[in-house]
């Protein structure tokens, strides 16, 4: 009698993922035409978690999460990911997304600095200042 187990076949199989349907509609996440943009704040310390940006021209807008911020702005971005992704589906313009965000200013941990909204000469120029500091 012997303590090995027997080896299940099916580990030698590949494995393939087949895509259903596409995900759902997105804004494109990156445009070199200017864009409008407002920062988030951490409710507690008030320290900037990040940015949402828009453009209507390219439909692009995204989260641009603040690197300093480190995981809390990364999991801060779901939510306006989540939001900016329902806003897609409802097939409103980028801008028109903003401005409902704008309206309601309220994140899981963060919320929009009011007064914040402010032009960038593109998206490129929103990362940048995410990352330096």
């Amino acid at each position: 009698m012997s303590n090995e187990r027997p080896i299940n076949p099916r580990f030698d199989e590949d494995v393939h993922f087949n895509l259903v349907k596409p995900g759902p509609p997105r804004y494109r996440n990156h445009t070199d035409k200017p864009v409008r943009y407002f920062t988030v704040v951490d409710k507690q310390d008030g320290a900037v978690l990040g940015y949402v940006w828009a453009n209507d021209e390219d439909d692009a807008a995204a989260w641009e999460p603040r690197e300093a911020a480190g995981p809390r702005a990364f999991s801060e971005g779901g939510i306006w990911f989540a939001r900016l992704e329902g806003a897609k589906g409802r097939g409103i313009l980028p801008s028109q997304a903003l401005a409902e965000l704008l309206a309601n200013p309220e994140g899981n941990r963060g919320r929009v600095v009011p007064g914040s909204l402010a032009d960038a000469p593109n998206a490129a120029a929103v990362e940048a200042l995410a990352k330096g500091d």
